[in-house]
């Protein structure tokens, strides 16, 4: 399969329009518009049956309690855990797309809930805003696309994976509400290919410089 996107470069830096917060130079951040990038896909298993398309970041710290913190930094080596940004199911086995901003515009408190802007009959899960959110004044439920945020004091660059599977089965038993770890477990032994779309972003001003 391919995954291709007018939005994003492969390996490149994820422009701060898909993202959930930008670097603001005394805040350190501020919310950003939140969009979803365009994608589109083609080259599908003649054999799928449904589609499924997440964006996931590998690179987020297990221990969030320094997370943002003043005169704290994230060393780069630190343990690091999965954190799901998008989860869409049920896509039609057919070559498509999802065009700029039609499933996400803007941060919203509490999180978007259903029904979701998307392709027809697809369902959207949870993203793991839900869980890193819940104690603060923005809890919620978080369904659908939020993008990139990661911890502002990190030196880690994170890398953040749009990902579209092929799968042998035309639907997934999974109640509304799913995350990302029910998703993955739910795909075991039906994903048929898989295609995947690199992003790069950062809120550290250290981290940006030291790759341009």
């Amino acid at each position: 399969m391919q995954l291709r996107s007018e939005d994003l470069l492969d390996g490149q830096l994820i422009e701060p329009q898909f993202a959930f917060a930008r670097i603001h130079r005394d805040e350190h951040m501020q919310w950003s518009d939140n969009l979803n990038p365009q994608l589109s896909w083609s080259e599908v298993p003649a054999a799928a049956r449904s589609l499924v398309l997440i964006c996931v970041d590998h690179d987020v710290p297990a221990d969030a309690s320094h997370v943002n913190e003043e005169y704290y930094s994230l060393e780069f080596g630190l343990p690091r855990v999965s954190f799901y940004h998008w989860l869409m199911i049920d896509l039609p086995p057919v070559a498509g797309s999802i065009a700029r901003g039609s499933c996400s515009k803007g941060v919203v408190q509490g999180g978007k809930q259903p029904p979701l802007p998307g392709p027809e009959h697809t369902r959207q899960g949870r993203n793991d805003y839900t869980q890193f959110l819940a104690a603060s004044a923005m809890a919620g439920d978080y369904y659908g696309y939020d993008g990139p945020c990661p911890p502002w004091n990190d030196e880690r660059m994170h890398e953040y994976h749009f990902q579209l599977f092929a799968l042998d089965v035309a639907t997934l038993a999974l109640a509304d509400g799913f995350d990302g770890r029910e998703l993955m477990q739910a795909m075991q032994g039906h994903v048929l290919d898989k295609a995947d779309l690199l992003g790069l972003y950062s809120l550290n001003p250290k981290v940006l410089n030291d790759r341009a």
